[in-house]
């Protein structure tokens, strides 16, 4: 992977809010076909990386590369115009609406000709196929693509979400907290949609506390502390207990004696 160029990479990035640094100094990159999770304590960074590559905040230092070009993104728009779609925790759908019009929500289609172009009329029938075609790639089982969001569970919920952001990122689908508050069998159809999204070719970086589940699905654990990268790991040179000493900064001593006290 060392020859290959980064989708998305992240060089010293600097964000201050007056007195507090969020990040200093703060690296990251993204290769093609892979799923990095991003892990920290609370206040170490993670959500401010996130936003910062994703436009919704501009970092006062550092550089953002995309396929090795620097871009800047003065909003998300800049950001999703350029492939990249962002699955918020708290998903950012209308519930009163229908999933087909969530998933198109703010890229509408029109009808063709003068309907679309003079009258504006919307074409709900070409919205509900390409709806029902994204929900059926990524297997997500809902009886009814017309019934309102707010009438579906939490696992289906998170899973339009994670449709709408597969459907429109074209390079890279970020994931914030993506099983957050819900139930173990919602949690597990949401860690094997994100393996799906994956699989149909699009890099992914998950945020996520839930550790078992990082190990099971990231390729590569980028682990942050006070506002920095520390450390990047692999499922398979290091094992949970290593990436939370890591990530609190416990000495080695420390480390021996909970993994001795676990045994």
């Amino acid at each position: 992977m060392s020859d290959a160029v980064p989708i998305l990479e992240a060089r010293g990035l600097v964000k201050r809010f007056g007195h507090v640094v969020a990040l200093n100094g703060a690296d990251f990159d993204l290769y093609p076909n892979e799923i990095v999770a991003i892990i920290g304590d609370n206040g170490a960074g993670k959500s401010t990386l996130i936003k910062a590559l994703s436009g919704a905040i501009r970092p006062d230092e550092g550089q953002i590369l995309l396929d090795g070009e620097r871009v800047q993104f003065r909003t998300p728009i800049d950001a999703r115009k350029a492939g990249i779609e962002t699955v918020y925790q708290g998903l950012a759908l209308s519930p009163a609406l229908d999933i087909p019009t969530n998933i198109f929500l703010g890229r509408e289609q029109r009808r063709p000709g003068i309907l679309g172009r003079g009258l504006r009329m919307l074409d709900k029938r070409a919205m509900r196929r390409e709806s029902s075609r994204h929900l059926e790639e990524l297997r997500i089982g809902i009886p009814s693509i017309g019934q309102a969001v707010e009438n579906l569970s939490g696992g289906q919920r998170q899973g339009v979400a994670v449709v709408r952001g597969a459907a429109w990122g074209r390079r890279v689908v970020i994931m914030d907290e993506p099983t957050a508050a819900l139930g173990v069998k919602e949690t597990r159809q949401v860690v094997d949609l994100i393996d799906r999204v994956r699989s149909r070719g699009l890099p992914v970086i998950v945020i996520s506390h839930d550790m078992p589940h990082v190990f099971e699905l990231a390729d590569r654990i980028q682990i942050m502390r006070l506002g920095r990268r520390v450390a990047v790991i692999t499922p398979k040179t290091h094992s949970m207990p290593e990436a939370v000493a890591i990530m609190t900064g416990a000495t080695r001593g420390e480390l021996e004696r909970a993994l001795n006290q676990e045994a």
